[in-house]
């Protein structure tokens, strides 16, 4: 009995197989020898035993680690707390921006004028600025509390980026959406809540991730107003001991938050490519 003819389809599909099996044998031996070559160039230089000692001991390393894990946690509320307050106050800036109603034009003047203000200002500046400029103002009732003025200074800092990205959101979303939702008998201010936003958050997530990452990194930044947090702790493990190595320290737990939230992010994002090839392939 003879055996059934093998249809085009299985000739490609294995073919594909194959081609996908041969990429990544290549994949994987290309990596082996250029990480492969890259530490063996460092770990057969004259000074490697020196570089090993200064930078990556293993005893300073477990001694420094549960201080700067303590440390850590500080970043980590701090993070929180700020993510939130920018996610509200970024949203409301881009929505102010967004309308063109007469009666909140000096809103609309502020938060443009400040947004501007404040991209153009390097981070660790308006820490800076807020963080002793507002106690040297002995302000009655304003707070001088060093955790308290980092948040607000980080806060300050990354509303003026997110709103941007909000902002971008909303101006993608076809003017044809508000139209419509003009014409079923909604306000403009409804129109704006049930109709343009969610579809302008929706498209800025991915955006929006990437701007959080660098804030989890950014609030290493407050240790310039004396916090001990994660990055304060290193440096003063590292001016002690003259090792560098509770940097590292440091560095990979920022890492341990950080890589999971880029893969997530890389995630979404191929995830709304995919999306957007449908929706262009149903038009």
């Amino acid at each position: 009995m003879s055996a059934e003819p093998i249809s085009r389809r299985e000739i490609r599909a294995a073919a594909r197989k194959r081609s996908d099996r041969q990429n990544m044998l290549i994949a994987a031996l290309s990596t082996i020898i250029v990480i492969g070559g890259g530490i063996l160039l460092v770990t057969t230089r004259q000074g490697w035993p020196v570089v090993q000692e200064t930078f990556f001991s293993v005893d300073a390393f477990r001694m420094s680690f549960p201080d700067i894990l303590r440390g850590f946690w500080i970043d980590v509320k701090l993070f929180l707390v700020v993510e939130v307050l920018v996610l509200i106050f970024s949203l409301l800036v881009a929505v102010l921006r967004s309308t063109r109603a007469p009666a909140l034009y000096p809103f609309r003047l502020i938060s443009a004028v400040s947004t501007d203000l404040f991209r153009g200002i390097p981070t660790i500046l308006v820490v800076y600025l807020i963080g002793f400029g507002i106690p040297a103002l002995a302000l009655p009732g304003v707070p001088n509390d060093p955790i308290i003025l980092a948040a607000i200074a980080l806060t300050i800092s990354y509303t003026a980026y997110v709103s941007e990205v909000f902002r971008a959101g909303i101006d993608s979303v076809h003017p044809g959406q508000r139209g419509a939702a003009l014409a079923v008998g909604l306000s403009r201010a409804q129109a704006m809540r049930f109709v343009i936003l969610p579809q302008a958050v929706r498209n800025v997530i991915p955006p929006l991730l990437n701007d959080f990452i660098s804030l989890q990194k950014d609030v290493a930044l407050v240790s310039v107003l004396g916090i001990v947090e994660a990055f304060r702790v290193a440096q003063i493990e590292a001016a002690s001991t003259f090792n560098y190595t509770p940097l590292l320290a440091a560095a990979s737990l920022y890492v341990i938050v950080t890589v999971p939230l880029s893969l997530f992010l890389d995630r979404m994002q191929k995830r709304d490519r995919g999306r957007r090839r449908l929706e262009e392939a149903r038009r």
